[in-house]
């Protein structure tokens, strides 16, 4: 398979770069900077060669995002499978008296606006016999069912993501792309914090048997956990 992940410097995107690149996927790494990424994933491009390629993508950037397709259409790429992973925390621990409207505003340019332009700029690279995936890394917190009061920046733009994941998901069905959001559970990275209790190593591989199939995905869900199980809205 190829896929190209979004966040791949650190944490959960990573973990996966890792894991796909040892079950023997083309990985395109997506990255804020490519001249100066993470030494682990530099290190991981030189284990797989040619497999691993990391690319520029800060996915607030439409330049970024241009023209990282100008250079999958001059290499003729085509993806398997598009993994949005890249996002941000902020303002978790404020409530209404001291939350900044900056951060929502940043946190949705980022984990809703960011995604967009990635699938916009992108989407024409999918193909493949299953039409390929598009796989928006959301969150338990943008289910309306796990609210419990705060986490407002967080929590409100990963539930716009559930909403453009359903909207994309029915407009590209047709098309034979499946697109799905996926609550990742609570890991250990520089997001979760120590006190998580998943290890993202482990999550990255469940994830990834979801996308190749190793335990098949229904068509027919767009917003499920790590075991492929509906996630409550």
């Amino acid at each position: 398979m190829n896929l190209l992940i979004t966040g791949a410097n650190r944490g959960l995107g990573f973990w996966l770069a890792v894991r796909a690149a040892e079950r023997g996927c083309t990985v395109y790494a997506g990255v804020r900077n490519a001249v100066s990424p993470n030494p682990g994933l530099i290190a991981l491009s030189e284990r797989f060669p040619g497999k691993v390629l990391i690319r520029q993508l800060d996915i607030t950037n439409d330049r970024d995002a241009e023209q990282l397709a100008e250079s999958l259409r001059e290499e003729n790429a085509r993806l398997d499978a598009l993994i949005n992973n890249a996002a941000i925390l902020l303002g978790r621990a404020d409530g209404i008296d001291t939350l900044k409207p900056a951060d929502v505003a940043a946190s949705f340019q980022v984990n809703v606006v960011g995604q967009i332009r990635v699938v916009q700029h992108l989407l024409p690279f999918l193909g493949g016999e299953s039409g390929g995936q598009i796989v928006n890394v959301s969150s338990g917190s943008g289910s309306f069912h796990h609210a419990r009061g705060g986490d407002y920046p967080y929590g409100m733009s990963k539930a716009a993501l559930n909403m453009f994941t359903k909207q994309l998901h029915l407009q590209l069905q047709d098309r034979g792309v499946h697109v799905w959001a996926v609550h990742p559970g609570w890991m250990q990275t520089d997001m979760g914090g120590p006190q998580a209790p998943d290890d993202p190593a482990r999550n990255a591989d469940l994830l990834l048997d979801l996308i190749d199939g190793t335990r098949p995905l229904p068509r027919e869900r767009f917003y499920v956990d790590l075991d492929g199980a509906d996630m409550p809205l």
